[in-house]
């Protein structure tokens, strides 16, 4: 249904209590005893901000345990990330030029020496062109952290963490393109079939962006609808809303088996990746015009694409499935392009906005860009 992505560790998040007026002294002690754990996630996560910049592991060694072993695990996470997407941008001909994050605890427990965090954060990534299209380009990223603290020495390091991350991939497996996207040509129009909304999809899709920086709608999705995060994931969700609710969306009509039940949830086709793309594809509303990967889109990104009668273009409002070892595990909406012409989505599960197409994946995924029918 989504991209599986390697796990550092899975454990369980105990909720916080709460403290009424009449616990005033309790909650005073225990703000107390919170506060330090909180400048010292806050330290980390700008830590790591600045580690994906220069790949220096001094920033964040110290937040570590050296002798747990997952605590290294997660440590060694860390450097990779940072590696792979240095190694990313390099291929890309890009730099990366800053990073920023905030963060927002949602569950915090303290027992004894050991502390239990539930928090979120948005990162904020901006990266340049080497030699060309001067100023840089920004984009966000959002996470959900399930963390174990420990106690020692007065100090709070990390013990066990677990994330669902977009950057997590294997610098050496990065496809290498010599082909750049060609920027500044004209979007082509073509003949109404289905009245879908195209500027109000790519609307819908960033301001429902999520956790990641720069979505709107104070970071939440649309309540409107169920959050299969937990289910599998939430990215086909999402792409269905982005083309198919009415009052916000593309508004393409439900019909046959693609359609929501508002109060219980999506049918298989809504919410299943490769059910949805069957869908789109047989019922008229998308056609796939590229297919293939990393360097084969980037050739067919470059020229007009020509279907029996119809002329096709990528244009922001439509989709891009990911698929793996033939099966679709992802799905994101093109909406727009950076000054190099580099498709830019938006996606569930990790929340991303406005991130280059294809960072996050390696040279074995192929690419479906499916054109959605005006």
């Amino acid at each position: 249904m989504y991209r599986i992505l390697k796990s550092l560790l899975i454990f369980a998040i105990v909720t916080c209590h709460n403290y009424g007026i009449s616990n005033l002294p309790a909650a005073r002690a225990e703000s107390s005893e919170k506060e330090p754990i909180t400048l010292m996630l806050q330290n980390l996560f700008e830590s790591r901000a600045k580690l994906l910049l220069d790949q220096n592991k001094e920033l964040i060694k110290g937040h570590y345990l050296p002798s747990d072993r997952y605590s290294r695990h997660a440590f060694q996470h860390e450097l990779d990330r940072a590696e792979y997407l240095q190694t990313w941008a390099h291929h890309r001909r890009m730099k990366f030029v800053n990073a920023e994050c905030s963060i927002r605890i949602i569950r915090l427990n303290v027992t004894g020496d050991t502390a239990k965090v539930s928090l979120a954060q948005s990162l904020k990534l901006s990266y340049e062109y080497k030699g060309k299209y001067p100023g840089q380009h920004d984009f966000g990223i959002g996470t959900r952290h399930a963390i174990r603290l420990k106690k020692v020495n007065q100090n709070w390091l990390l013990e066990r963490e677990w994330y669902s991350d977009p950057l997590e991939e294997n610098p050496k497996l990065i496809q290498q393109c010599d082909t750049d996207f060609v920027p500044g040509k004209a979007p082509v129009s073509v003949r109404s079939h289905t009245k879908y909304n195209r500027l109000r999809a790519v609307e819908y899709a960033n301001k429902y962006a999520g956790l990641a920086w720069g979505a709107g709608n104070e970071h939440r999705y649309n309540r409107k609808y169920l959050d299969y995060t937990s289910k599998g994931g939430d990215c086909t969700n999402f792409s269905s809303q982005v083309i198919g609710d009415k009052e916000e969306g593309g508004g393409l009509r439900m019909w046959r088996d693609w359609r929501y039940f508002y109060g219980n949830g999506g049918s298989q086709a809504w919410v299943r990746t490769d059910s949805f793309k069957s869908f789109l594809v047989h019922s008229g509303y998308g056609t796939v015009v590229a297919h293939g990967d990393f360097t084969k889109i980037v050739k067919f990104s470059n020229k007009l694409q020509q279907h029996g009668t119809e002329v096709y273009k990528f244009q922001p409002g439509d989709l891009i499935a990911y698929q793996l070892n033939g099966d679709i595990d992802h799905f994101s909406v093109i909406v727009g392009f950076d000054q190099g012409g580099y498709p830019l989505v938006n996606s569930h599960t990790a929340d991303r906005y406005r991130v280059p197409f294809d960072l996050g994946w390696d040279k074995y995924t192929k690419y479906q860009v499916i054109h959605i029918r005006d």
